[in-house]
């Protein structure tokens, strides 16, 4: 059995992170698992190229909900990355800390270390801004974030037409305030994608006392009585075993976190038992209070050749591959969402509650990310703070079988309120004088869609998660209260086991998840070498 003094599960968006930190001090030796392969693949670097690596199974994990009946029994997808960067390779590449209050938030919960000014340094200590630092913004990270290399006519339409219907233009939602329009920031390196792998892990990955496996698939936690002491992986075809001196750190994400406790033992008893697992050690909060961003799409046609979804067929694909090729720049460099939008969808309020992604893009199939022949336009709403809350748990023993993921999406009434209250205003700022002199109408839903119940109906049959479950291993002070691991990362009752990544999120941060689960990779890495020197 090879020994190390820490064993981090996962590369990706925080295992990337802890990889680097760790390693840095040649006295660590460190072993990184990853059960996915190299990022070799080309559509990784290029950053349009996620309409083809989310629906890739050698790149993606292919996760599906369970049906449930109030989201019409659809199997609703929830990719997540299975390669070197973890989603971080895969995703749309914005770059969103959240809001403020979510941090404070979390202290108020119980997390003390995790209130916003404790936070932003670690946000600070990842970034390269390539616009510059300041109070809020980092500059010299590992972690480039830059703007969108060019502006759009119709784009540009849509922020003057959201500041007619009352809300601001903001140019760094990531700054002092969060609310108001403007162009998404983007995790990339000239023109490229700029993965946690990129940023965190290649500068390390040639030192000597840092060992990364691919294809090397973790199925259980060893565990000493009430200490964890090793790990149990496959690789090329048989089991092996490494032991770890000092730490075993989960990286796994919100999928897989709590699904490897529950095959190493710890979880509620009485699943366990359900699926054949001896119980080595109770805590009842594993895989629930699962969260996240549900969305729902509302599309224009526009009456102007002036989206992308001219640009990515026949001639104009293949201008857009030479400019790509050539300058790094249009349509190949596009994001997932291009404009963000944070709004209050309600007077009274102290932060914005509903986040819209915007695109001058439109999908006939957006599963299979097949665009319209027409011009298009999609506004994507979703509430930042959902209370509905889900599971994902094992269904059996069997390590490599995918585990049930159950969203409740939308199940509280106050999500479908905030939720139809999105689509309403979106219907607003397309209608404000600025945005309205492109529209030629309203394809998805329709105008003939009025009603609120109407408007839930349609984003209860087509909606689907922004990719952001978070939470199922739940950080707080009393595990009799669901939480999974202490303010410190490490597991309640348990020793030398520690997890880091989005699971541990108490609650969902306002907005896209990338950034604050590389926050947590570099916060984590500082506990655990602050820790071994006591």
């Amino acid at each position: 059995m090879d020994s190390f003094d820490y064993i981090i599960v996962g590369a990706g968006s925080a295992g990337c992170v802890l990889a680097n930190r760790l390693s840095d001090n040649p006295k660590n030796r460190v072993l990184l698992l990853e059960a996915g392969g190299k990022d070799t693949n080309p559509w990784i670097h290029i950053p349009v190229g996620y309409v083809k690596t989310m629906v890739n199974p050698k790149l993606n994990w292919m996760f599906d909900t369970e049906p449930e009946a109030h989201t019409h029994n659809r199997p609703i997808p929830v990719p997540r990355g299975k390669v070197l960067g973890g989603s971080s390779s895969i995703n749309g590449m914005l770059y969103v800390r959240g809001n403020a209050r979510d941090y404070d938030g979390w202290a108020q919960l119980g997390c003390s270390g995790w209130a916003y000014d404790d936070v932003l340094p670690f946000f600070k200590k990842s970034e390269n801004r390539e616009t510059g630092g300041n109070t809020y913004r980092g500059s010299g990270g590992l972690l480039n974030v830059a703007d969108l290399t060019e502006r759009y006519e119709l784009l540009d339409a849509i922020i003057k037409a959201a500041t007619e219907a009352g809300y601001p233009d903001n140019p760094d939602y990531n700054g002092k305030s969060q609310e108001g329009f403007g162009y998404f920031q983007l995790t990339q390196l000239r023109g490229v994608r700029h993965s946690s792998k990129r940023a965190f892990l290649d500068p390390a990955k040639d030192r000597t006392n840092l060992t990364i496996l691919t294809h090397a698939q973790t199925t259980k936690i060893l565990l000493d009585g009430k200490r964890a002491v090793g790990v149990v992986y496959q690789h090329r075809g048989s089991l092996k075993e490494a032991r770890a001196d000092g730490e075993v750190i989960l990286s796994a994400g919100a999928v897989q976190s709590p699904q490897l406790l529950e095959l190493s033992g710890i979880g509620q008893p009485g699943l366990l038992r359900s699926c054949g697992i001896e119980t080595r050690h109770a805590l009842a909060g594993v895989g629930e209070n699962y969260q996240d961003h549900y969305v729902s799409r509302l599309q224009w046609r526009i009456n102007q050749k002036i989206t992308l979804n001219e640009k990515v067929r026949g001639l104009g694909l293949m201008g857009e591959a030479v400019k790509f090729a050539l300058f790094r720049r249009g349509a190949l460099t596009m994001s997932a969402g291009i404009l963000g939008g944070f709004v209050k969808s309600r007077e009274g309020l102290e932060v914005a509650d509903v986040q819209f992604h915007v695109a001058h893009a439109s999908f006939k199939d957006p599963k299979k990310r097949i665009f319209d022949k027409f011009p298009g336009l999609t506004f994507a709403p979703c509430q930042l703070r959902p209370e509905s809350r889900g599971t994902i748990h094992i269904a059996s023993a069997d390590p490599l079988a995918a585990p049930k993921i159950r969203p409740n999406f939308l199940q509280n009434p106050l999500d479908q309120e905030i939720h139809v209250a999105g689509m309403r205003i979106a219907r607003t700022i397309m209608a404000s004088p600025a945005a309205a002199k492109y529209v030629d109408t309203e394809t998805l839903p329709g105008p003939d869609v009025a009603t609120d119940a109407a408007l839930l109906d349609h984003a209860l049959k087509t909606g689907a998660t922004m990719y952001h479950p978070v939470s199922t291993c739940t950080m707080g002070p009393d595990p009799k209260r669901g939480a999974v691991v202490d303010p410190r990362l490490r597991v309640h009752g348990l020793q030398g086991l520690r997890v880091a990544d989005a699971s541990i999120m108490p609650r969902l941060t306002s907005g896209n998840t990338n950034a604050p689960t590389i926050m947590i990779g570099e916060k984590a890495a500082d506990m655990i070498l602050q820790d071994a020197k006591r």
